[in-house]
């Protein structure tokens, strides 16, 4: 297998970036966490409960919130400067969440806990308000379209800008004035390139190599039996991430570029507002009931599935893409990792610091656009190393040609070393460089990742799947219930945030006028 050609423009690039200041220019870029959790009862069942009111109201509240189903829990932290700060503010949202949960625990893993069929998944809701309604219906077209069980799977989405001090250097290496074109242009040259290398990231961080063999029966899959009540794919990373769970073969498809701000309005525009017979087919209002928004090939912008998207905070009423257009890209949303059950929060520093490096690497490197062929080829690669990352000897598909997954893992991760070291500047402790020597063990030695940690729990325990989830989330709730000393000042900033939010829904509801349905063809008129 040919050695790839090294990118120059990436090596000139670091050069200039460190002669410009280095470490000042990177560090202190903004980023944030979105955590979800399904609520589960003491003997491991989805909770069928109400999202618990002393968390506030679902619809307002934005740092406490409900995802697809009423029991699975969102948290979504501010942004922070440090990776440390963003965690103790998540570990303080965690002992929040777990004085108002009674007998009730999150469940500690992003693979479900045993379900008794999609009725057992009970959809999010949001009140009576036109905009509460249109969130619980836009979960029942979910529901529909790809059953239940897939939106009861959890996950971790970190959310990363850089700081705004990078941005006058980077035009200047660009040899552009800068601007908002500027920025999109840049995240979009780190879109294209996670694609071509994210599945980095499911080797590195993937934990869910295994599933509740009740998982499987519901969506009419099969996989390997480790043990009576557990299924597996022996080399897998994460079965999140594969076609098993959130990359939706019925998206297969909707085809959206990331070669331009354009061209990714574009296509997401085409998707909501493109007629798909077979949802023309469920119905959209049957007999006075909404089964879902519309019956276009997506309901909304946020129904495609992607490993990372570019963002922007939108206005009230705004959609995504109308935001993009009207702003530019702030941020992007890396959605690729799993909850990790060995960390009580499901996240960890060395892993957030690891996708600070790796996304400035993807914006720094040269970023050719992506035609259709690379794109099966990518959407293959991902989907090889969900299933069978840990596989010895696996070869993955390079511009076209054959490449090993330990070599160009390897490549990266060097390429990584000057970015590290700057983002650790002064720093003795050399935090970001740190971070890196963790993952190239991995790389060197496949039973150091998580996934492999976690197979080797299972087959060293003798637990099923289930049973190490639920004695994970049992030491998880223990960990937060028993942490002295709280944290109070922050706790009483969340109840009174709670508060706070279900007097803004009642007001929203209060205010609404008119019909469901005009609200709606109001909304996509816009």
């Amino acid at each position: 297998m040919p050695a790839p050609a090294i990118d120059r423009s990436f090596e000139r690039r670091l050069a200039l970036l460190v002669n410009g200041g280095g470490a000042p220019l990177l560090r202190g870029g903004l980023r944030g966490v979105e955590k979800e959790s399904l609520r589960v009862t003491p003997d491991g069942r989805i909770a069928t409960t109400p999202h618990p009111r002393a968390l506030g109201s679902a619809l307002t509240n934005e740092q406490f919130t409900t995802d697809y189903s009423e029991a699975l829990i969102e948290l979504v932290t501010p942004t922070f400067t440090t990776s440390w700060e963003l965690l103790q503010y998540l570990c303080d949202m965690h002992q929040f969440v777990y004085r108002h949960l009674g007998e009730e625990r999150l469940w500690a893993t992003s693979m479900p806990c045993r379900i008794d069929g999609d009725e057992s998944i009970p959809i999010a809701q949001y009140g009576s308000s036109h905009v509460g309604r249109m969130k619980t219906v836009y979960r029942e077209g979910l529901g529909l379209r790809y059953g239940r069980v897939m939106q009861a799977i959890s996950g971790v989405h970190f959310n990363y800008s850089f700081p705004e001090k990078f941005w006058e250097p980077y035009a200047a290496l660009r040899e552009r004035a800068g601007s908002a074109a500027l920025r999109s242009a840049a995240y979009f040259d780190l879109l294209r390139n996670y694609r071509r290398h994210g599945w980095i990231v499911l080797y590195l961080f993937g934990v869910s190599p295994a599933v509740c063999s009740s998982f499987l029966r519901v969506r009419g899959e099969t996989l390997p039996a480790q043990s009576g009540a557990t299924a597996w794919e022996p080399y897998a990373t994460s079965l999140r991430m594969s076609d098993l769970g959130y990359r939706n073969r019925k998206q297969a498809g909707v085809s959206v570029s990331v070669n331009s701000l354009d061209e990714y309005v574009h296509d997401l525009t085409r998707a909501i507002s493109t007629p798909y017979p077979p949802y023309e087919a469920l119905g959209v209002e049957v007999d006075g009931q909404w089964r879902q928004l519309n019956a276009n090939l997506l309901q909304i912008e946020n129904e495609y599935y992607s490993n990372i998207r570019p963002k922007r905070v939108a206005r009230s009423g705004e959609r995504p893409t109308k935001a993009l257009l009207r702003g530019g890209v702030e941020y992007v949303e890396v959605r690729a990792l799993d909850v990790s059950a060995f960390d009580p929060v499901g996240v960890n520093q060395a892993k957030l610091r690891f996708l600070e490096a790796f996304l400035a690497l993807c914006l720094l490197r040269e970023s050719a656009p992506i035609g259709d062929e690379e794109q099966e080829a990518l959407d293959r690669n991902h989907v090889l190393v969900a299933r069978r990352g840990r596989e010895p000897g696996l070869v993955l598909q390079r511009d076209g040609r054959p490449a090993r997954l330990v070599d160009w893992a390897r490549e990266l991760l060097d390429g990584m070393t000057g970015l590290c070291e700057i983002l650790d500047g002064d720093d003795p402790a050399r935090p970001y460089s740190q971070a890196l020597a963790v993952q190239a063990e991995k790389v060197r030695d496949v039973a150091r990742t998580p996934s492999a940690r976690l197979m080797h729990e299972l087959e060293s325990t003798g637990e099923s799947f289930f049973d190490l989830a639920q004695r994970m989330s049992s030491t998880h709730k223990a960990y937060f219930l028993e942490l002295y000393p709280p944290n109070t000042a922050r706790l009483a900033e969340f109840q009174g945030g709670a508060e706070a939010s279900l007097v803004r829904q009642q007001a929203i509801e209060a205010a609404d006028t008119g019909t469901f349905g005009a609200y709606l063809a109001r909304y996509f008129e816009n």
